[in-house]
């Protein structure tokens, strides 16, 4: 099992940006890809964007240009930065690991933008 921490979260006016970070410990050798999703109220959890361990990315659309996911290896360490943040980018952002075929997920963090 992997442990996850997610952190820097918080409100933000649009057009600004943030930086995500996501510690993970534990069984950390199994982790084959991680990634963030996120959570707006009344809408389903949606992929925003995955790193592999081979270092491939991929990007929902929606956030393509603006966020980046980026890994520290040393320090155990997913990153989301997001760029010209928009109201809409507003939800709780969840960092998971998967470790297939088992996902385990960090405890989410607040990021609201203002318009």
């Amino acid at each position: 099992q992997v442990q996850l921490v997610e952190s820097g979260g918080g409100l933000v006016q649009a057009g600004g940006s943030l930086r995500l970070s996501c510690a993970a410990s534990g069984s950390i050798f199994s982790i084959n890809a991680m990634g963030w999703y996120r959570q707006a109220p009344g809408k389903q959890r949606e992929l925003v964007a995955v790193i592999t361990s081979g270092g491939t990315t991929n990007y929902a659309d929606s956030v393509k240009g603006r966020f980046t996911i980026s890994r520290d290896n040393a320090k155990n360490t997913v990153y989301l930065q997001m760029n010209s943040l928009k109201p809409e980018d507003t939800a709780v952002y969840y960092c998971a690991a998967d470790s297939y075929p088992l996902r385990d997920w960090g405890q989410g963090t607040q990021v609201t933008v203002s318009s």
